[in-house]
């Protein structure tokens, strides 16, 4: 089962870093995404479309536990099952917040995991420095 496990770290305090986070809607603002949309609800149970390139898969936020957890899991768009997303937030040494945003998952045709892996990492380890940079920017 394919695992990533990226770290990011911001000046900014894990409040501020959270209140991006946790708001879908300011992700088109910083996360590197060509256009996201919540197609239902909000908090826990939303589910939202991402597309990115020629990419659009379907998420579902399954547990927030604000300031410091954020998990969603991806129902469509690629070619795998079972990923599950948690970001951790929490205070880092000093000031600011330590970013972990990890994933797991199967691929569903044998052979493509290192690649499915690779897209995956590449994606989450842009997000999460974007998501310590945007929060580093916040008033």
């Amino acid at each position: 089962m394919p695992q990533i496990d990226v770290h990011a770290r911001s000046l900014a305090p894990p409040q501020r870093v959270w209140s991006l986070l946790a708001d879908t809607r300011s992700w088109a603002q910083w996360a590197p995404l060509d256009e996201i949309t919540v197609e239902d609800g909000q908090g826990v149970g939303e589910v939202r479309r991402v597309r990115s390139g020629r990419i659009t898969t379907v998420e579902r936020v399954t547990a927030l536990e604000p300031p410091r957890r954020y998990v969603y899991e991806i129902l469509s768009g690629l070619p795998i099952r079972g990923y599950v997303a948690e970001v951790v937030l929490s205070p880092a040494p000093g000031d600011g917040t330590d970013i972990r945003w990890r994933s797991t998952f199967r691929t569903r045709v044998p052979g493509t995991g290192w690649a499915i892996q690779r897209l995956v990492h590449r994606t989450i380890r842009n997000g999460a420095a974007a998501l310590a940079r945007a929060a580093e920017r916040q008033p």
